[in-house]
């Protein structure tokens, strides 16, 4: 792994320091790999006894006497097959199989001072007394390798900064996030749940404050894509497994689709949308003239993925994208391209996302194609880029091997980054499947195939707003608006009168004339993160009024309910 940053250096040579701190105290624990990653590092490790929190408090004392001893990290070069003696011999299993996989001659060496010595390319900051802050986060379960057919190790996770100061934001990040942990506050507002047990792992069942947050989601991204000239298509859920071989999935990807059989041939469940839609692209003959053809689905799609990566809404077996695949001639990428981030940022804005990351990934080792198609698409992906004035990294090789790629991340309330939306140039599809129109010569040419969606998952970026705005979602996609509380019995018929009223001018509106204290409703709406609380009494049936409590504000008093009305409905349709 190449390392970036500083940060990054002073992170993986922490994990060494935490490898050398566990072998100390327990020295027949075998280690595996432990690379920096984007918050911090981790370590793997063979221990029969799992690591308790306890064994963390050990772990960062024994650390922390290393790390005030300052030992230099140096680095040495060993011939392949003595390292490979070396290791066998402190039964170091798991460092003997990476070495016979690698090809070189010899293999680099890292060493902790005078005793303690790992596989490792590094590089590593110049010694232990840099690292001036740092902290053991949680211990999980991880596969050797990744692949569940191999040992189950203990992978213990933890950062380190420079500063203090550093690590006390993190840790205060940390635990913000904690607070906002959409699985958490899935259930407490009651928005959806994962029956695992009954139903089965990865699968969302929507309740119907969050079906109606998802049907918000939905209705305003299927409006956006009307206005912007796409073509609403709809393909089954269920198709031939012969299409997958055309399509190259079932070479690459059969291990996370869905197979059965049906009259004794092989069908699947769908785990991409691209090929109903090449197909309806290939059901008539295509002019020059009727290029670009913009097809977009909300495709629900169901993927084979492991129990262990499963992760509330962000990782599900079952999801919808906002599935859009753009037919064009090579001449109309870059237009087409520029359309596409128009679109992203215009609705990132909408739902309250304002720092958005650019990345270009690029041709890869084994790529298919020619190097001057992939040039050519290059090219227009990094012209629109720049004509848009967009900053944006180079990610050089990491490009699908079927064309190059654009993905955007936006980064949430706490600085955290999300991928959501993505432009893939694909020059592999259409040829499988024979694709053309015909060019103003009367020829037969292939069209570009750009495959792009927006919101990426509808449940993952469902996830990324609960998240963000830590479930008190904006007033226009709330899904509960304002919630009534008449002040006694005799207000309850004309809180339903306002009930009513709301109802006419769409708002998602609920009344709560239970016979719970004034005090006690209130405090409901606020856990329930309800935009507005209107509170109805003698004055306001008198006056035809609302006493309105906003939600991060408090009590406005009262208004008139014709006037709140206006306002509330300009904030929904504004979008606020």
């Amino acid at each position: 792994m190449e390392y970036k940053t500083e940060l990054d250096k002073l992170r993986h040579s922490c994990s060494h320091i935490m490898a050398e701190a566990v072998q100390k105290l327990w020295p027949d624990v075998r280690v595996t790999i432990g690379p920096a990653i984007e918050s911090g590092f981790y370590y793997d490790f063979d221990k029969k006894e799992p690591f308790t929190d306890e064994d963390l408090a050990k772990i960062e004392k024994v650390m922390q006497e290393i790390i005030n001893r300052k030992p230099k990290f140096t680095q040495s070069f060993m011939p392949r097959q003595e390292a490979i003696d070396l290791f066998k011999k402190m039964k170091e299993d798991y460092k003997v199989e990476i070495i016979e996989r690698l090809p070189d001659p010899e293999v680099s060496i890292f060493k902790t001072g005078d005793e303690w010595f790992d596989l490792c390319k590094g590089p590593h900051v110049a010694d232990a007394g840099q690292i001036k802050a740092f902290k053991l986060l949680s211990v999980a379960g991880a596969y050797w390798r990744g692949d569940e057919k191999n040992p189950m190790l203990q992978r213990i996770y933890g950062t380190a900064f420079f500063s203090q100061k550093e690590l006390d934001g993190f840790l205060k990040m940390l635990e913000e996030a904690q607070q906002r942990d959409h699985r958490k506050l899935g259930v407490a507002l009651d928005l959806f749940n994962i029956y695992h047990e009954t139903a089965g792992a990865g699968l969302v069942f929507y309740h119907p404050n969050g079906a109606m947050l998802r049907k918000t989601i939905e209705d305003y991204i299927r409006e956006q894509h009307l206005k912007r000239g796409y073509e609403f298509v709809m393909t089954p859920h269920l198709l031939k497994g012969k299409l997958w071989e055309q399509s190259g999935h079932a070479q690459h990807y059969r291990e996370h689709m869905y197979y059965f059989k049906v009259d004794e041939e092989e069908y699947v469940i769908k785990p991409m949308n691209c090929p109903g839609h090449m197909l309806i692209y290939k059901s008539r003959l295509r002019s020059y003239r009727d290029l670009p053809v913009r097809f977009f689905e909300l495709g629900t799609v169901y993927r084979q993925e492991k129990a262990g990566v499963l992760h509330g809404l962000l990782r599900v077996r079952g999801f919808t994208q906002d599935d859009a695949h753009i037919f064009c001639r090579p001449d109309q990428i870059k237009t087409e391209v520029m359309d596409v981030m128009d679109f992203v940022f215009a609705t990132m804005k909408d739902f309250g996302f304002q720092d958005l990351e650019v990345e270009l990934s690029t041709r890869p080792e084994k790529y298919i194609g020619s190097p001057q198609d992939w040039d050519t698409a290059t090219q227009a992906l990094e012209e629109s880029l720049k004509e848009k004035n967009l900053p944006y990294l180079v990610n050089a090789g990491e490009g699908a091997f079927y064309g190059p790629k654009i993905d955007i991340k936006l980064k949430d309330a706490l600085g955290r980054a999300w991928q959501c939306a993505t432009i893939q140039c694909d020059l592999f599809l259409p040829v499988r499947f024979d694709l053309t129109y015909i060019n103003e010569a009367g020829e037969s040419r292939r069209p570009i195939m750009l495959h792009r969606a927006i919101l990426g998952s509808i449940e993952r970026f469902m996830g990324t707003l609960i998240e963000h705005y830590g479930g008190a979602f904006p007033t226009w996609l709330s899904p509960v608006q304002a919630m009534i509380i008449p002040f006694r019995s005799e207000h309850r018929s004309y809180a339903q009168k306002v009930k009513q009223d709301l109802q006419q001018v769409n708002v998602r509106v609920i009344m709560d004339d239970s016979h719970e204290t004034l005090n006690k409703r209130i405090r409901e709406g606020i856990i329930k993160k309800i935009p507005y609380l209107l509170i109805v009494g003698d004055k306001e049936m008198t006056k035809g009024g609302v006493a309105v409590r906003k939600r991060g504000v408090g009590d406005q008093g009262s208004i008139p309910l014709k006037e709140f009305l206006s306002n509330l409905t300009a904030e929904i349709e504004q979008k606020k």
